[in-house]
């Protein structure tokens, strides 16, 4: 269906941004999958990862799971330690369709994304393509993350958006949920070419090549 779509937020971890902490463990633990799953599903655990997102400080959180866990004291120092080797790469197609909205002048383009405060600047020094977004909302910086209410009502009241005529782009459900609570469109990234056709549905002008 067919909506006078004026905004376009995205998010970046998993829809531009590839990253794993799979890039550091796999190694650690020789290639034995099993063994680093366990290690990041009972001890760096994603609930312990996103506290951070919301900006709960780096060293605090590495030295209370430490006493958790203190035989895994090294693994778990690699995990903020050794942080940028688990950025991976751009998801080009998905950058081709930022680039042509961005080059055109009937859209804004921001993004809101759950990333820690301390790590973003690296974030910023290795994709330069950042500095495109009219603005940014990071998570970690504020305090809050998605998929709770209060952020996207941030994101909407910072950069003065109209929720009916936005639209966010996000590879969680949970998030996208999140947005429509708001009254922000949501769209569950998939993949790039599955994003351009979705957002032509909604009557945005994408063009497919490269795609």
């Amino acid at each position: 269906m067919k909506k006078n779509i004026t905004t376009i937020i995205f998010d970046l971890g998993g829809v531009l941004i590839d990253w794993s902490p799979e890039y550091v463990y796999l190694k650690e633990f020789r290639g034995d999958r099993k063994k680093m799953d366990w290690f990041l599903n009972h001890v760096c655990a994603w609930d312990w990862n996103v506290n951070q997102d919301a900006g709960y400080p780096i060293a605090k959180a590495t030295q209370e799971r430490i006493a958790l866990f203190p035989e895994y004291k090294e693994l778990i120092e690699m995990y903020y330690g050794r942080w940028e080797e688990m950025l991976g790469f751009t998801h080009e197609g998905t950058l081709n369709i930022l680039k042509q909205l961005i080059d055109n002048p009937n859209y804004r383009v921001l993004a809101l994304t759950n990333w820690s405060g301390e790590t973003w600047p690296k974030a910023i020094a290795k994709f330069p393509w950042l500095q495109w977004f009219e603005g940014i909302l990071v998570s970690g910086d504020e305090g809050m993350r998605k998929p709770f209410t209060k952020i996207y009502e941030l994101m909407l009241s910072r950069y003065n958006i109209n929720a009916a005529e936005a639209v966010f782009i996000d590879d969680s459900l949970k998030n996208i949920h999140g947005c429509e609570e708001v009254g922000i469109t949501g769209i569950h990234f998939k993949d790039a070419p599955t994003l351009a056709a979705q957002l032509r549905n909604l009557g945005i002008s994408i063009k497919l090549q490269n795609i």
